[in-house]
């Protein structure tokens, strides 16, 4: 439904190399992103994509999924892309399976517009209500944390999640920081209508595309 879709944008005074690293590389991308505790790759395949599998650690159940990716590195204008499907077979997860891109857009004074959309298909019916606010939120709060560190703030682990409410802390990360929607745009618009090509051809995660064949659209369930 595109009316669900999750949308978060942040600038950060550091340049698109800077961004890429810290956000391409796992080791780099589970310490700013709260949304995964790790975050092991798998060789590249033939066609460039990546296979990976994560986790996402709680006190009290641990969610395993897997998920492919497909960068963009270069384009003419500068603008790098990033492509992502996932998903996980844990009955306590709320999301089955999504898809979504990451788009890192030079700004003329040097830093870095970094955006991402995504959506994904909920396991958990109307309580879906609560938790894909919660995961929007949890986006955002991500891409401040690490807007802070590669500012030359402190580092991704001095805030954890707790640090949320540290409501007299203004140096925190603030979900509130960023942009939920496109310049003159609703969060309730379709946020994949501007993904990359690149992210129709992703292959399923659980799926291993043969040799010349070609990966179709579409998640497991």
């Amino acid at each position: 439904m595109a009316s669900r879709s999750i949308y978060v944008e942040t600038v950060i005074d550091a340049d698109v190399d800077a961004v890429w690293a810290a956000t391409q590389d796992p080791r780099q991308h589970v310490r700013w992103d709260v949304r995964f505790s790790e975050i092991v790759p798998e060789p590249a395949e033939p066609d460039g994509s990546a296979r990976f599998t994560y986790v996402r650690r709680s006190a009290v159940h641990d969610v395993h999924g897997t998920g492919i990716s497909l960068g963009e590195r270069r384009r003419d204008d500068g603008t790098r892309t990033s492509a992502l499907r996932f998903a996980t077979r844990d009955r306590l997860s709320p999301i089955r399976t999504g898809r979504g891109y990451w788009r890192y857009v030079p700004t003329d004074d040097g830093r870095t517009r970094f955006v991402t959309g995504y959506d994904y298909d909920s396991r958990w019916g109307p309580l879906d209500l609560v938790v894909r606010p919660l995961l929007g939120w949890a986006t955002a709060w991500s891409f401040d944390r690490l807007r802070i560190w590669l500012e030359g703030g402190a580092e991704p682990e001095a805030w954890p999640l707790t640090s949320a409410l540290a409501v007299w802390r203004r140096d925190r990360p603030r979900a509130s920081r960023t942009l939920r929607a496109p310049a003159g745009g609703t969060r309730r618009a379709d946020h994949l209508r501007d993904a990359p090509a690149t992210l129709a051809t992703l292959a399923p995660p659980g799926a291993r595309v043969r040799p010349g064949a070609t990966a179709r659209p579409g998640g497991i369930a």
